[in-house]
């Protein structure tokens, strides 16, 4: 049987949200970021936060992205994937400090929780203090030399690969994103250039019709090397730095290995996806910068455990 306490207990986002707006006065927060298909009321949300503090909404869809404008004009689009609640905090972390929504230094609260389901979850971080999030964020801006949309849409790649895998596999990735004339004095083409021929907006990873083609050829041992405009300039290449990566964290291979010394020896930023766990790491000056897990599932059947 109810009883009149009961029956006027807040739901637990509508808590959650009134517990951030608390918080984010008392430490002056630069921004509220919450996904937008967690708020009910919108309206009322927006009228809670927007006195206090910027509210971010995060959307995953164009429709989403269109009727969060109702509330904000401060929209983020990510990859609709099946992420961790940190994972999604990192994620869309980094996609904000890369479109500059976040500056280093900044305070801000994220709101999070399992999809469809309550807000359960409230992290506060300051941008450049969180070790695990941004390892090497006081450097200069993360890409300055690159386009915005350009690192995003190699992020979303390499994410949705590590959820999709290719025919039922997992795969492995590297990256190398930045000035080709510099990076390709490491560069060592052991197979034909899958891209060699193709006209350059052909071949633009910002061309949606070169996303699957870029999945497909994750398969090919080596890395993909894209012009900071996005153009994709090799795949199967083998990278042959001079420096290794400092402090390289223990369990890290080859792939990792020349991912952190590529970056350091070139003006470039390297993703890799890892084959053996689904893990995406941005590195960024012979650092890594933040890594991303993918959600808890088996192995697909047969498929090969490599350490990289």
């Amino acid at each position: 049987m109810s009883t009149p306490d009961s029956q006027h207990t807040q739901d637990p986002s509508s808590a959650m949200i009134d517990a951030a707006v608390s918080v984010a006065k008392n430490i002056h927060a630069k921004a509220i970021l919450m996904h937008f298909d967690v708020i009910h009321d919108l309206k009322t949300i927006a009228e809670k936060i927007k006195p206090i503090t910027d509210l971010i909404l995060v959307a995953r869809d164009e429709t989403e992205e269109r009727l969060a404008r109702d509330a904000t004009d401060k929209i983020l689009r990510v990859p609709d994937l099946d992420l961790t609640r940190m994972a999604q905090i990192k994620m869309t972390t980094l996609m904000a400090f890369s479109q500059r929504m976040l500056e280093p230094e900044d305070t801000f609260l994220f709101l999070v929780g399992v999809r469809g389901q309550p807000l359960d979850t409230l992290v506060t971080m300051t941008v450049g203090r969180e070790f695990e999030l941004f390892y090497s964020v006081d450097q200069p801006r993360l890409t300055e030399h690159i386009k915005r949309v350009v690192f995003q849409q190699v992020l979303t790649i390499a994410l949705e690969l590590a959820s999709e895998g290719r025919e039922g596999k997992s795969v492995g990735a590297l990256f190398v994103i930045g000035d080709p004339r510099q990076v390709q004095i490491y560069c060592q083409q052991n197979i034909i250039n899958p891209f060699k021929g193709c006209n350059q907006k052909e071949r633009n990873i910002l061309n949606e019709s070169m996303k699957n083609t870029v999945k497909e050829f994750a398969n090919i041992d080596g890395a993909f090397i894209v012009k900071g405009n996005g153009v994709i300039v090799s795949a199967g290449t083998t990278l042959r730095p001079n420096l290794g990566g400092d402090d390289l964290p223990q369990g890290l291979g080859a792939r990792h290995a020349t991912a952190a010394a590529i970056t350091a020896s070139t003006r470039c930023i390297a993703i890799t996806l890892s084959q053996s766990t689904g893990t995406v790491r941005v590195w960024r000056q012979g650092q890594m910068i933040t890594e991303i897990e993918r959600t808890s599932r088996p192995m697909p059947p047969h498929a090969p455990r490599i350490t990289e």
